[in-house]
């Protein structure tokens, strides 16, 4: 009785060598909820049992030849990107092209203020120790998700790394990435959406003169995680009356919906739950000012997603009006930066290094 009801409701035969299938629909937030764990196919990074017979003087000793060798070099080292020699691939660049972006740390806020007076508010971005690690042609590159596009081997992918770290520290496999690189193994990694005429050979340095002053980026980051919030913090509410006979509502959220036929929860209601450590993109920011010799950048705005000492990643901005209309370094900077105390400003911005007032004897 049971199995004929079900099969007048799927409108299906089962037989022994039939099978259903259930096709699995995902909950209508499952890209926006936050990722507390990477996901299983991630190789892990870390190793955990590396020091179990080592004695206390030679656990010792690999600890300081790793921090003087492998520390982070933005802090520990004053050669930050070692030049290397351009590639053979010679493509003109386009506007239709994509160049690699890089890997970042946001170092704080800084003012700066414009020849006309005006202040305005930037970001420091540090671009610690990058360099590429490997070429995916866009034959051999799938991305996770696929995307629903037309022409999906369009282009390819650069995997960069930032940040050099102790071998000792790291898995077999994890370290495995790196072996044909040329390059130690990285913190941070990274993959970047590339057209092929863009390509880098592996072992490439990555700096801030990869970017130009007056050009406009876009940083992608994952904002502050501030764990399980209320409405009043989360959304901005104003809560309830601190007396008049309000009890234990004060920083609640109230009424949540309606009664009578639609007596539900529609939706998209503003309520407690989980706020930041989301991923956010803000675009077409301006570079205002470049230091060579720290591999700092100044950015436009003081809404840059992430903490202090959290990781970003620069790449050009994609908006329409902003691209850039000259050619940058293309694939990327190659040569020696400039020297002019290190630092480059853009032209509407005020040079507090040199003179704005100059005096003349009568």
């Amino acid at each position: 009785m049971m199995r004929s009801v079900i099969n007048q409701f799927l409108g299906l035969r089962l037989s022994g060598n039939c099978s259903v299938m259930v096709t699995q629909v995902r909950d209508k937030g499952h890209l926006s909820r936050p990722r507390l764990r990477n996901p299983q196919w991630f190789l892990r990074k870390e190793i955990t049992k590396y020091n179990d017979l080592m004695t206390a003087e030679n656990k010792q000793f690999i600890n300081e030849v790793g921090t003087d060798n492998f520390g982070v070099p933005a802090v520990k080292k004053d050669n930050l990107v070692k030049t290397a020699e351009p590639s053979a691939n010679e493509a003109v660049w386009t506007p239709n092209l994509r160049r690699c972006g890089v890997i970042a740390r946001k170092i704080g806020q800084y003012p700066l203020w414009l020849k006309n007076g005006e202040r305005i508010r930037t970001t420091l971005l540090q671009i610690a120790d990058n360099h590429v690690i490997k070429y995916i042609p866009p034959e051999e590159y799938l991305p996770a998700q696929v995307p629903k596009i037309a022409n999906l081997h369009k282009r390819g992918c650069i995997l960069v790394g930032s940040e050099t770290t102790n071998p000792a520290l790291l898995t077999k496999e994890y370290a495995g990435i790196f072996r044909n690189s040329g390059v130690l193994p990285k913190k941070n990694l990274a993959r970047f959406i590339v057209s092929p005429e863009a390509q880098l050979e592996a072992g490439t340095p990555l700096s801030v003169n990869h970017f130009r002053i007056g050009d406009f980026v876009d940083v992608r980051g994952k904002t502050v995680d501030h764990g399980f919030q209320g409405v009043v913090k989360r959304h901005g509410f104003k809560g309830m009356p601190a007396s008049h006979g309000v009890t234990k509502t004060h920083r609640r959220a109230g009424n949540i919906g309606g009664g009578g036929e639609k007596g539900r929860v529609w939706p998209g209601t503003k309520m407690p739950g989980h706020m930041g450590n989301r991923w956010r993109i803000i675009k077409g920011l301006r570079v205002w000012r470049i230091n060579s010799k720290y591999n700092v950048m100044w950015v436009q705005g003081s809404s840059v997603p992430g903490p202090t000492g959290g990781l970003v990643y620069i790449y050009d901005t994609i908006l329409p009006l902003r691209k850039n209309k000259e050619a940058p370094p293309f694939p990327t900077f190659y040569g020696e930066p400039q020297q002019d105390g290190d630092d480059v400003w853009y032209e509407k911005v005020h040079n507090f290094k040199s003179e704005s007032i100059t005096y003349e004897n009568e």
